[in-house]
Formats: structure tokens, C-alpha cells, sequence
């Protein structure tokens, strides 16, 4: 079975909110210009949609100055606040799905004086599993965060378009299947996850 994620129709940046205010509505180039983003399925899905949530252990990121772990050389943090996704399949079609991803991220003491901008890159995952058995498909995503001079942490919006999911038959609902998404770790920050040790986006930040 291969499953289509297309990574094309992703929107890169659909909204980037600076924590306590709004910043511009920024679109990718793949959407279509007055497109309703919608599912308007003629008739009802034969059944639920995938479960789409945020691996446990790659749920949150850390990026510190030359690997110190400590507050003070916090360079970049970063969690995945919330994970939703539609989906349309009626009859014996493939499951359609999209997928909305809220990202919050924060500014650490090692980013540099809050009195000048700051920009950073990472990369994050989706990838579609039948459910508690094995991956079908896994894709990285690169997304760049910037923050403007005197912002500490900001809310990122993603969205992923136009997921495929094949079916053998129309027995075959949407909980058989998940869909995962996390930030793409080191062996260094999945270990940090996995000890309970976290810093929250507020944390290590000037004041």
C-alpha cells in the first residue's frame, strides 16, 4: 500500500500570531486563489476519520547553545499545541484527509538580544501508520520561524493537504489508520524527551 502525502498543496505558513497580537496572513503558492479549503462531500463518510495527534516523545523541542542543557542556553523551544485533521471517503474510494497542525514557539536567552529579530529552522514529520501495527508513509517538512525584534514566542498554523489513504474495500474504515506528526529530533533531544526533562516555551527568555 503507498500512501500519497502532497507536500506541494501544503500551505507553508498559513498564519503566523505573535503571542498576544496577530501578525500578516501569510499563504504558500500551491493554494488555489479562492479555493474553499472544505470537505463537501456529496454524502456521508462510511466511517470515522484517522486519529491525528503529536508523537508523545517528539512532541516538543529544545535547541540549546553547543548542547548545554541548561535554561541560560536555550536557543529555540518549541511545542505542538494541537494536532486536527477532515477527512472525505464515501463507497470504496481512498481516504482523502487534510491535517492542521498548531505549532508554539519560543526565544531563549542564547537567541541573541530580544532588541533584534531572530530566525530559526527546523524540520517536523507526518507520517500515516495503520493504526498499532506499522508506517505507511513518513514525510519531513521544513518550516522557518521568525520572530520580530522584542517577541518572545509566537503561534505557528501549518496545514497539509490532500493525504491519500488507499483502502482494500469498503470494510475498511478510518480507525484502522493514524496520522502522527512531530518535530524531527536528534538522538540527543528524543533522549531529553524521554528522561521528563522540559523547558516550556516561556522558559529561559529575557524579561
Amino acid at each position: 500500500m503507498h500512501v500519497f502525502i502532497n507536500s506541494c498543496a501544503k500551505i507553508t505558513k498559513l498564519m503566523l500570531i505573535v503571542l498576544g497580537g496577530v501578525g500578516a496572513l501569510s499563504v504558500g503558492a500551491c493554494q488555489t486563489p479562492g479555493k474553499n479549503l472544505r470537505f463537501e462531500a456529496p454524502e456521508r463518510n462510511t466511517g470515522p476519520c484517522p486519529e491525528s495527534f503529536a508523537l508523545h516523545d517528539a512532541a516538543r523541542f529544545i535547541r540549546f547553545e553547543e548542547g548545554k542543557s541548561s535554561y541560560k542556553n536555550i536557543q529555540l523551544s518549541g511545542e505542538i499545541t494541537r494536532v486536527s485533521g477532515l477527512c472525505r471517503y464515501i463507497e470504496a474510494d481512498p481516504i482523502d484527509a487534510d491535517l492542521n497542525i498548531t505549532f508554539e514557539m519560543g526565544r531563549g536567552l542564547a537567541s541573541g538580544s530580544l532588541q533584534e529579530g531572530y530566525t530559526a529552522e527546523f524540520n517536523y514529520f507526518v507520517s500515516v501508520t495503520r493504526k498499532n501495527i506499522v508506517v505507511l508513509e513518513k514525510q519531513y517538512f521544513p518550516l522557518l520561524v521568525s520572530f520580530p525584534a522584542g517577541v518572545k514566542a509566537v503561534e505557528i498554523r501549518e496545514k497539509i493537504e490532500k493525504i491519500i489513504i488507499p483502502r482494500a474495500g469498503e470494510s475498511v474504515s478510518g480507525e484502522n489508520f493514524e496520522i502522527i506528526v512531530g518535530f524531527d529530533l536528534t538522538s540527543e533531544q528524543i533522549e531529553f524527551n524521554q528522561e521528563g526533562k522540559r523547558f516550556r516555551v516561556s522558559v529561559g527568555q529575557n524579561r
